[in-house]
């Protein structure tokens, strides 16, 4: 048993584990496979003291600290301590506000909050962290409506390097509240997140989807319609290259395709007029848009929920005028022969463009849109493969490819800049000078990124 580990088997009620210990490759997987971890040591955290515990271990012994939820998006750690938070689960909900355990995913809190008629600010994906997604911003199918999913977090409890839990809000240590909304890593283990839900227990919403012969014209239809839907709206389009695999429905299987998502907020009757001429456009192979529960939000977009090897790169759009639409079809439309199985596009503005109240280090609240490639999930292609096919992609889409990003789209395979782009420049330094003051030794390295 190594020295580090002993120490923490000794203050810590979770498991500690060392490669090679029974376990340790289990714990240290996350959602993406194609990320490899190899630190000194992995924690499972159990509680806060825990959490306590492991950053005063860490700083006595110059160990780095490193923090594992659902591993969506975490590069690789290499050396130091990880903690993992998934035994850390958990909510609570007083009025509209529901506390969340660093270990929640979305999924827990939609279900705690149906039965009040309310509903989180959630990713498209219900199988993702809570609040790694929060702490840097978040766009999810309601942003243009209600904003980033950071807008609504209203405090947290963090263990900084000082080995101390605080509160983080409004209220108390607002400088690290203001950088914990958006600001992503670099000051602390988050142990819970205070957020704030919202009165919601209907949506008009949903996918349709259409053959490949129609996308050129249905994505051109789209783009135009965007460009006066209310905030309401919501809506993304993705082409999607799907294998002729069993659990594909039939009408979709082994077909390139067009799917655009929809959710409104508000009447159906104004949801289903407002949505019509996408249903116009051309022929739907399906059509899966009308009145659903808020609490089946994470079924518009139906991301995958079991864990695989993922290759992704997103970035910002500043508009998507017919140019564009041209030019993205010329270089990923179905006549293509690309390693991508999406690529989607999502409309922003709305409410993502202004801050909240005192503001935040969100990111990215110019962008007209994202763009997020996902590639082949076949490691084989990671490394060279499918960065030269994205590369000739934005080669052919530069003009309209946005200067500023948003920092979740940063981590593991990013554009080369992307982290120093996820913010403007006087919120790049307030971020620098704050994890300098809360971790002054670097206990939780954070950045650059590629």
């Amino acid at each position: 048993m190594g020295e580090l580990a002993e120490q923490l088997r000794g203050v810590v009620a979770g498991p500690v584990l060392e490669p090679g210990d029974d376990g340790f490759a289990g714990e240290v997987t996350g959602f993406n496979l194609a990320a490899t971890h190899r630190p000194e040591v992995v924690v499972g955290l159990t509680s806060e003291a825990d959490a306590v515990a492991v950053v005063q271990v860490a700083a006595s012994s110059g160990s780095t600290v490193h923090v594992l939820a659902t591993g969506h998006g975490v590069p690789d750690v290499t050396g130091g301590i990880l903690v993992t938070t998934s035994r850390m689960t958990g909510v609570s909900i007083d009025g509209r506000v529901a506390r969340i355990n660093a270990g929640c995913q979305w999924a827990e809190v939609v279900s705690a909050a149906a039965p009040h008629g309310l509903a989180p600010i959630t990713g498209a994906s219900d199988a993702v962290g809570c609040i790694g997604y929060t702490l840097g911003g978040g766009l999810g199918p309601l942003a243009r409506t209600y904003g980033f999913s950071s807008d609504w977090a209203r405090g947290f409890r963090v263990v900084t390097a000082s080995g101390q839990a605080v509160t983080a809000s409004a209220d108390e240590n607002a400088d690290l509240f203001w950088a914990l909304r958006g600001g992503k890593g670099g000051f602390g283990i988050v142990t819970s997140m205070d957020f704030e839900l919202v009165e919601l227990s209907t949506l008009y919403g949903g996918s349709v989807f259409f053959d490949a012969e129609y996308i050129a014209p249905v994505l051109t239809a789209w783009a135009a319609w965007t460009s006066s839907l209310p905030e309401t709206a919501n809506s993304s389009a993705v082409i999607l290259r799907l294998p002729p695999l069993e659990f594909i429905p039939a009408p979709l299987r082994g077909k390139t395709v067009l799917s655009v998502r929809f959710a409104f907020v508000g009447d159906p009757a104004e949801g289903k007029r407002l949505f019509q001429p996408v249903r116009d456009a051309g022929p739907t192979l399906i059509d899966g848009v009308g009145e659903m529960p808020a609490s089946d939000i994470a079924l518009i977009h139906n991301d995958p929920k079991e864990p695989t090897p993922a290759w992704d790169r997103g970035l910002m759009l500043t508009s998507l005028s017919a140019e564009f639409v041209e030019a993205f079809l010329d270089v990923v439309g179905p006549e293509r022969e690309v390693p991508l199985v999406a690529v989607e596009l999502r409309h922003l503005g709305g409410a993502t463009a202004r801050d909240v109240p005192g503001g935040s280090a969100v990111g990215g609240r110019g962008g007209a849109a994202t763009m997020t490639m996902i590639g082949v999930p076949d490691p084989s292609l990671f490394e060279k493969v499918l960065p030269a096919t994205v590369d000739g992609v934005l080669e052919r889409l530069e003009p309209f490819v946005s200067a500023e990003t948003t920092v979740n789209f940063a981590g593991g395979f990013a554009l080369p800049g992307s982290y120093q782009a996820s913010w403007p420049p006087a919120t790049f330094s307030r971020l620098a000078e704050l994890r300098a003051a809360y971790d002054p030794d670097q206990l939780f390295p954070y950045g650059p990124m590629p």
